[in-house]
């Protein structure tokens, strides 16, 4: 695994979203994950949509089961599973930014509910979901066999795990440890970036049987030309984000400094990005 220099907790990952809040929702929008490209047609909302719609007919919801969605964002991945499949969704995020408007959407939708808290220290009973997602959040868990025995926990047996995770390269050389991957996980505030295998592994020490890996890393990474081009006209049109980068106060600036290392660490095949489906099996609590 990926371990940056300066250690990163679960305290800096919250302040790293709520600092960068509005920059991640003119950048990245709403759902503040990859776009999947599977025709090279797809616009970048609907690329968007696709990854979670690649999602769901991975776990094949049925309505009615209820999912939990480990780092919830600003709960539109929530709202659009809710709305398309007809399932109940309790999301969880460290960040008060993100809870806030996470919240509104609650109004009107039943099916909706939003928690401010830490899933390594979450509080929900054994055996409580159908299903446990997690859209580019166990980057940032300190304790990443943790994250699965809690997956594993809170899942009804027969319940199914579906992550969506930035990996690094198995065997990484060290120039790209050096140049692009740590330094990734520093700026981004990731406490750790694992591999496939080490995925597996964590899954497996849990109790998990594995369904399987999908790499969409070529499918997903034109995300980050579409970030970068939009954070360069933010520069030019927007006094605010001149304003923050040149501000030495800005704890979380150096996340632009990552857009171009995300860029080609994907190009060099130096980091991957995947869908891990695992299931707790039926005869075992």
């Amino acid at each position: 695994m990926i371990i940056p220099r300066e250690p990163q907790s679960s305290a800096a990952v919250a302040e790293h979203y709520d600092e960068l809040d509005r920059f991640y929702r003119d950048i990245w929008g709403e759902h503040v994950h990859h776009g999947l490209w599977t025709t090279g047609r797809e616009t970048p909302d609907g690329a968007v949509e696709a990854l979670i719609a690649h999602l769901a007919d991975a776990l094949a919801l049925v309505p009615g089961q209820h999912v939990c969605d480990v780092g919830c964002g600003y709960g539109a991945t929530a709202e659009w599973l809710a709305r398309h499949h007809g399932v109940r969704v309790t999301g969880v995020t460290l960040s008060a930014a993100q809870i806030g408007r996470a919240d509104q959407r609650v109004v009107g939708s039943p099916r909706l509910r939003f928690l401010r808290q830490d899933w390594l220290a979450n509080t929900f009973e054994d055996g409580a979901f159908d299903h446990v997602i997690a859209i580019e959040s166990s980057e940032h868990m300190p304790d990443k066999q943790r994250f699965f025995d809690e997956a594993y926990r809170t899942l009804k047996p027969g319940g199914r795990l579906a992550i969506y995770a930035w990996l690094a390269r198995d065997r990484s050389r060290s120039w790209e440890e050096r140049l692009l991957l740590e330094p990734i996980c520093r700026e981004g505030r990731l406490p750790g970036m694992g591999t496939e295998a080490e995925y597996r592994a964590w899954a497996e020490k849990a109790g998990f049987d594995m369904d399987g890996f999908e790499d969409l890393s070529r499918r997903v990474r034109r995300t980050w030309s579409l970030c970068a081009g939009r954070v360069a006209t933010k520069l030019l049109t927007r006094p605010d984000y001149r304003r923050y980068l040149l501000d030495a106060r800005s704890k979380n600036r150096v996340f632009a400094l990552s857009l171009p290392r995300i860029w080609l660490a994907y190009r060099t095949g130096s980091m991957r990005y995947g869908l891990l489906t695992a299931h707790k099996p039926s005869d075992r609590a």
